[in-house]
């Protein structure tokens, strides 16, 4: 069994109501619907789930009180998202609104105009309206400041040509908040952020693709002299990829929980089957190979979940983090994978089967060393911050 860290009283609370929630509504509602790994539930079976969570105070509780959330450390949330995700059930990411819902905006407030804030912010709160973030194209990934997308200004309107890439939670979504170059020669100062509602002419949401993990959930957006209104710029024109960047410290870090949450998965897996599959006269975990390597399952796990917490207790205090949130989705993405794939093996043939929550869990927990800034991205940011002091610290001497 994993170590059970606790969170604040506030923290604890939602964590049991989270609990709750998934115990006694939507896995009995997946039951129902047949909902398993593969499925791909309709959008009236999500967006009941969606606002049966607003209406339990978990769709969103990451936000302030004042947005409507719970007020939630960093801290708490993690711990939060990790229940979540270690919970089994198969729709747990619609739990707190991460695809597109709350999680996507909190930060927006400050910058959001009264008018956005009713039309677009606010809904995606009360689980009306659903949102994506549109950074990524075919050749602006990892390098997020080569965007070809452009916004042109015309009159009260700004016309919008590109192509979005991979976009996670488009398939569910009603608008992106959709990144355009609108100067060319400033480079990433030239970046501005749109709100770009899908049934908008022009806008077109598809996908010829499915991930690794199953799941349909990113798609691209076409847009094709797509006119929208100046008054749906987000923030100052000149200002999307700062505002994309804006929060990158916290969400490295926020992810990380359920690639831990998904680990436990794996683990518990794991230790049950080798205690019930008997091979030679004896359940297998009887065998010293076995044994060993749950132990060092268990040990990355509480590696990664120890990093992970201490990273997070560190932004509360208001510490700048930004190697060492690199540091926790770097190693939590790897020895989460690395647990994934010892939890096939300690299963042998059944670990292969589509169907089975190793298999799918090892597919889901690939993604995370891609997804949300690569493993070497991470690397990158690591090494500079650290030579960056040892340069000043030899400046200076």
């Amino acid at each position: 069994m994993y170590e059970r860290f606790t969170a604040s009283d506030n923290g604890e609370r939602v964590r049991a109501e989270a609990r709750d929630f998934i115990d006694n509504y939507l896995k009995p509602l997946e039951a129902e619907h047949g909902i398993g790994f593969e499925s791909e539930p309709s959008m009236d079976l999500l967006r009941g789930i969606w606002k049966a969570s607003r209406d339990a105070g978990l769709y969103g509780a990451q936000l302030p009180e004042a947005q409507g959330g719970r007020g939630l450390s960093v801290y708490d949330q993690c711990l939060l998202k990790e229940d979540v995700a270690a919970s089994g059930a198969k729709l747990s990411a619609h739990v707190l609104g991460e695809l597109g819902g709350p999680g996507r905006v909190g930060h927006l407030f400050h910058i959001a105009t009264p008018g956005q804030m009713e039309s677009h912010l606010l809904p995606v709160v009360r689980a009306e309206r659903t949102v994506c973030f549109a950074l990524t194209e075919p050749e602006a990934g990892s390098d997020a400041s080569n965007l070809s997308t452009r916004a042109v200004r015309d009159g009260d309107h700004y016309v919008l040509n590109g192509l979005k890439r991979y976009i996670s939670g488009a398939p569910y979504a009603d608008f992106a908040i959709l990144m355009a170059v609108t100067d060319d020669n400033a480079g990433a100062r030239g970046v501005t952020a749109f709100l770009v509602d899908f049934d908008r002419p022009g806008v077109t949401v598809s996908s010829d693709y499915t991930p690794i993990s199953g799941k349909n959930q990113h798609a691209d957006i076409r847009l094709e002299d797509v006119r929208i209104p100046a008054t749906q710029v987000l923030g100052e024109e000149g200002q999307g990829f700062r505002l994309g960047m804006s929060r990158i410290t916290v969400n490295r870090l926020l992810h990380c929980p359920t690639m831990t949450g998904l680990a436990i998965q794996s683990l518990d897996a794991s230790a049950r089957y080798a205690t019930r599959r008997r091979q030679f006269g004896q359940p297998i975990a009887g065998f010293q190979a076995i044994q060993h390597t749950l132990a060092d399952m268990a040990t990355d796990l509480h590696a990664a979940r120890c990093l992970m917490l201490d990273v997070a207790r560190r932004i509360d205090r208001g510490e700048d983090t930004r190697e060492a949130s690199a540091m926790s989705k770097l190693f939590c993405s790897e020895k989460a994978f690395a647990i994934a794939d010892r939890a096939i093996q300690v299963h042998g043939g059944v670990g292969l089967m589509q169907g089975s929550t190793v298999e799918w869990v090892f597919r889901m927990l690939r993604m995370y060393r891609i997804v949300t800034g690569t493993s070497e991205i991470q690397r990158n940011t690591i090494a500079k911050g650290y030579l960056k002091r040892y340069a000043d610290q030899a400046a200076s001497s």
